[in-house]
Protein backbone atom coordinates (compact mmCIF):
# COMPACT_ATOMS: atom_id res chain seq x y z
CA UNK A 1 0.00 0.00 0.00
CA UNK A 2 2.78 2.42 0.50
CA UNK A 3 3.81 2.58 -3.02
CA UNK A 4 0.87 3.89 -3.96
CA UNK A 5 0.40 6.54 -1.53
CA UNK A 6 2.49 8.89 -4.06
CA UNK A 7 0.30 7.75 -7.02
CA UNK A 8 -2.96 8.43 -5.26
CA UNK A 9 -1.53 11.90 -4.16
CA UNK A 10 -0.95 12.91 -7.45
CA UNK A 11 -4.48 11.59 -8.52
CA UNK A 12 -6.06 13.48 -5.96
CA UNK A 13 -4.32 16.29 -6.46
CA UNK A 14 -5.57 16.43 -10.50
CA UNK A 15 -9.34 15.53 -8.99
CA UNK A 16 -8.90 18.40 -6.70
CA UNK A 17 -7.65 20.73 -8.80
CA UNK A 18 -10.34 19.80 -11.59
CA UNK A 19 -13.09 20.68 -9.05
CA UNK A 20 -11.69 23.87 -8.27
CA UNK A 21 -10.91 24.70 -11.84
CA UNK A 22 -14.68 24.73 -12.05
CA UNK A 23 -15.44 27.23 -9.65
CA UNK A 24 -12.97 30.21 -11.05
CA UNK A 25 -14.58 28.80 -14.79
CA UNK A 26 -17.90 29.85 -13.34
CA UNK A 27 -16.98 32.80 -12.11
CA UNK A 28 -14.78 34.66 -14.92
CA UNK A 29 -15.97 32.70 -18.13
CA UNK A 30 -19.83 31.49 -16.94
CA UNK A 31 -18.88 27.97 -17.70
CA UNK A 32 -20.39 26.01 -16.26
CA UNK A 33 -23.29 28.53 -15.41
CA UNK A 34 -23.92 29.57 -11.78
CA UNK A 35 -26.92 32.30 -11.65
CA UNK A 36 -25.10 33.54 -9.06
CA UNK A 37 -22.51 34.90 -10.65
CA UNK A 38 -24.18 36.61 -13.38
CA UNK A 39 -23.39 40.15 -12.53
CA UNK A 40 -19.63 39.62 -11.77
CA UNK A 41 -17.48 42.66 -12.82
CA UNK A 42 -13.90 42.69 -12.73
CA UNK A 43 -12.08 44.12 -9.11
CA UNK A 44 -14.58 42.64 -7.39
CA UNK A 45 -13.82 40.57 -4.11
CA UNK A 46 -15.57 37.52 -6.01
CA UNK A 47 -13.47 38.31 -9.16
CA UNK A 48 -10.23 38.37 -7.55
CA UNK A 49 -11.37 34.66 -5.68
CA UNK A 50 -12.33 33.53 -9.67
CA UNK A 51 -8.47 34.66 -10.76
CA UNK A 52 -7.53 32.70 -7.90
CA UNK A 53 -9.40 29.41 -8.89
CA UNK A 54 -9.22 29.79 -11.89
CA UNK A 55 -5.05 30.29 -12.04
CA UNK A 56 -4.24 27.46 -9.08
CA UNK A 57 -6.82 25.10 -10.58
CA UNK A 58 -5.13 25.04 -13.34
CA UNK A 59 -1.62 24.95 -11.37
CA UNK A 60 -2.70 22.25 -9.16
CA UNK A 61 -3.79 20.04 -12.09
CA UNK A 62 -0.91 20.24 -13.75
CA UNK A 63 1.62 19.67 -10.92
CA UNK A 64 3.05 23.51 -11.42
CA UNK A 65 4.23 25.08 -8.37
CA UNK A 66 2.29 23.19 -6.26
CA UNK A 67 3.15 24.07 -2.76
CA UNK A 68 3.03 27.90 -3.64
CA UNK A 69 -0.17 27.75 -5.45
CA UNK A 70 -1.64 25.01 -2.92
CA UNK A 71 -0.63 27.59 -0.14
CA UNK A 72 -2.51 30.66 -1.88
CA UNK A 73 -6.03 28.85 -2.67
CA UNK A 74 -5.67 27.64 1.42
CA UNK A 75 -5.57 31.34 2.56
CA UNK A 76 -8.30 31.62 -0.05
CA UNK A 77 -10.60 28.99 1.79
CA UNK A 78 -9.96 30.36 5.12
CA UNK A 79 -10.45 33.53 4.21
CA UNK A 80 -13.85 32.52 1.59
CA UNK A 81 -15.04 30.54 5.12
CA UNK A 82 -14.40 33.20 7.98
CA UNK A 83 -15.83 36.05 5.62
CA UNK A 84 -19.08 34.41 4.05
CA UNK A 85 -19.49 31.27 5.94
CA UNK A 86 -18.80 31.65 9.98
CA UNK A 87 -21.42 34.89 10.14
CA UNK A 88 -24.23 32.75 9.25
CA UNK A 89 -23.94 30.15 12.42
CA UNK A 90 -21.20 28.79 13.96
CA UNK A 91 -21.22 24.88 12.72
CA UNK A 92 -20.28 24.47 9.04
CA UNK A 93 -23.10 22.46 8.07
CA UNK A 94 -25.72 24.78 8.78
CA UNK A 95 -23.65 27.79 7.19
CA UNK A 96 -22.85 25.44 4.25
CA UNK A 97 -19.08 26.20 5.08
CA UNK A 98 -18.02 22.52 4.78
CA UNK A 99 -17.09 22.48 1.86
CA UNK A 100 -14.36 25.70 2.43
CA UNK A 101 -12.47 23.93 5.74
CA UNK A 102 -12.16 21.06 3.62
CA UNK A 103 -10.57 22.59 0.60
CA UNK A 104 -8.48 24.47 2.75
CA UNK A 105 -7.12 21.96 4.80
CA UNK A 106 -6.29 19.87 1.43
CA UNK A 107 -4.73 22.95 0.07
CA UNK A 108 -2.94 23.12 3.15
CA UNK A 109 -2.18 19.32 2.81
CA UNK A 110 -0.65 19.60 -0.48
CA UNK A 111 1.51 22.55 0.61
CA UNK A 112 2.89 20.86 3.34
CA UNK A 113 3.69 17.11 0.96
CA UNK A 114 3.75 18.32 -2.68
CA UNK A 115 2.44 17.61 -5.86
CA UNK A 116 3.13 13.87 -5.57
CA UNK A 117 3.35 11.68 -9.03
CA UNK A 118 2.22 12.45 -12.56
CA UNK A 119 3.00 16.30 -12.11
CA UNK A 120 5.44 18.81 -13.15
CA UNK A 121 7.21 19.79 -10.36
CA UNK A 122 8.10 15.97 -9.70
CA UNK A 123 9.62 15.26 -13.29
CA UNK A 124 11.16 18.92 -12.79
CA UNK A 125 12.86 17.11 -9.63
Amino acid sequence: MEAWAPRFLGIMRIVVGLLFLQHGLAKLFGWPHVAMFDNLHAFQLVWFAGIIEFVGGILLTIGLWTRCAAFVMSGEMAVAYFMSHAPRGFFPIINNGEGAILYCFIFFYYFLAGSGRYSIDNARA
